[in-house]
């Protein structure tokens, strides 16, 4: 649909309403209906929305820690602007005008802590190379036939999962749950969040789903909604869905891998593949991918971003512990997938499904650019067999402090990312950190109540 076409439709829905969403550093959605008419006197002048958004965590508790905004500032307004190019209808409300937006400066620039823009940034940088990135994302996710408030109810405890059992790739399960399945296919593909593929994964009420590939910046907006759109189609099925990134340490975690490649301007070359390189890939890749090896211990934190994440992060649980790289393997830190010059991409597998897309997403390309303008060599051997057993390049960070601190005092990092947004989102993960430390838990429970 043309601009004009776009607010037509707006204008004219039945509802007399638009959903408007922006996403936190969390990349959690946070928005509000506004009516069409103030839709239509916004959607070229822009508005104002609380820059709240980037001063408090996930459970809406303001951090105390950030200079960005806080009770120094008094939480004021930020312009906001609304992206046209988002739009969508959805699907599970009468087809209702849905857009994405963005958070801005006092003086109308970019603001350095908004993980949509900072991708943006980034990606224009690719596009001045004259790299066209495309990627995708993956997501693993539990689904349990519980609602929230009986989630609650339960203190978390004992729910009752969508179905029994370990059982990957599964037709007899996604035949049993088959309303809710098909729901998901053919709803996300009406919300223009088209699947490449959707099954049940190792794990008692567990799916995956693959998002069709895109340009980089669409590719980080179909990740973000897909997230929320699960949960809300998921809502209306009776079923709880979590993208936490581990729920139990007897079962596994849940990836968020993102699949990447960058093509030349036209979008018609695949440069990381060469037919006549032994592995297939080019020296463009190659230097991407040494890119990636050398960044992640600095930039882990935009891929494993919660005290949770780091759960996942062990050995021989489906999710990469080693700085490693291979081709077609599922035990290391990149997995390169060189069958054709229409598929060859890396998928970088740290990545947990808890994560911010467009952090996620701005820390590969950014990372992968790295390689490429220091002509980084791809010195590393690729890892045969087992990666967790690789320890020739060392390993990941193994809590959510240690990854922040290394991106804290990084050089690296700020040069990527810029000074501001680093401070801030290392300051967020320390709040992160030191929310946790605060928490009695079930394991201090079990270990020493009785025996100490």
């Amino acid at each position: 649909m043309t601009t004009k076409e776009i607010i037509q439709y707006a204008k004219d829905h039945p509802s007399g309403k638009v959903k408007i969403a922006f996403s936190d550093i969390d990349g959690i959605l946070r928005g509000k209906y506004i009516s069409s008419e103030k839709f239509l006197s916004v959607i070229e002048t822009g508005m104002g929305f609380c820059d709240v958004i980037f001063g408090w965590d996930a459970g809406d508790v303001v951090y105390d820690n950030v200079k960005y905004t806080g009770w120094h500032t008094g939480y004021p307004d930020c312009p906001a602007t609304i992206d046209i190019n988002t739009f969508r209808k959805i699907p599970w409300e009468n087809d209702a005008p849905f857009f994405l937006g963005e958070l801005k400066e006092k003086n109308g620039n970019s603001s350095p802590v908004c993980s949509r823009q900072l991708l943006k940034k980034i990606t224009a940088d690719a596009n001045k190379q004259g790299y066209a990135p495309f990627f995708s994302q993956e997501f693993e996710w539990y689904n349990f036939a519980e609602t929230p408030q009986t989630a609650n109810d339960k203190q978390f405890k004992n729910l009752a999962p969508l179905t029994p059992g370990m059982f990957g790739y599964s037709i007899l399960r996604s035949s049993l749950e088959n309303s809710y399945f098909s729901d998901l296919f053919e709803s996300l593909k009406k919300f223009d969040v088209p699947l490449e593929g959707l099954h049940t994964e190792t794990g008692p009420g567990t799916y995956e789903a693959a998002i069709s590939y895109s340009d980089i910046l669409e590719a980080a907006d179909r990740a973000l909604l897909f997230k929320t759109a699960v949960k809300e189609i998921a809502y209306r099925h009776g079923i709880l869905a979590t993208f936490m990134a581990k729920i139990n340490e007897d079962l596994p975690g849940c990836g968020g891998h993102v699949h990447q490649s960058l093509w030349d301007k036209a979008g018609k070359k695949n440069l990381f593949y060469n037919e006549k390189d032994k592995m297939k890939m080019s020296d463009l890749a190659k230097s991407y991918v040494a890119g990636q090896l050398h960044c992640l211990p600095y930039i882990l934190p935009m891929f494993a971003p919660t005290i949770n994440s780091y759960k996942r992060l062990v050995e021989g649980a489906w999710a990469p512990t080693t700085l490693t790289w291979s081709s077609d393997n599922r035990t290391v830190a990149l997995r390169i997938l060189a069958g054709s010059s229409k598929s060859c991409r890396l998928e970088t597998r740290v990545i947990g499904s808890d994560v911010n897309p467009y952090l996620a997403m701005a820390g590969c390309l950014a990372a992968g650019l790295y390689g490429i303008k220091n002509k980084l060599k791809l010195k590393q051997p690729a890892t045969v067999g087992n990666g967790y057993k690789d320890y020739s390049n060392g390993t990941l960070p193994s809590t959510l402090i240690e990854a922040t601190q290394q991106m804290q005092a990084s050089k690296l990092a700020k040069e990527l990312f810029g000074e501001i947004f680093v401070e801030h989102f290392t300051q967020t993960r320390e709040w992160e950190w030191r929310q946790h430390l605060k928490a009695v838990t079930d394991w201090e429970y079990r270990r020493y109540f009785e025996i100490i």
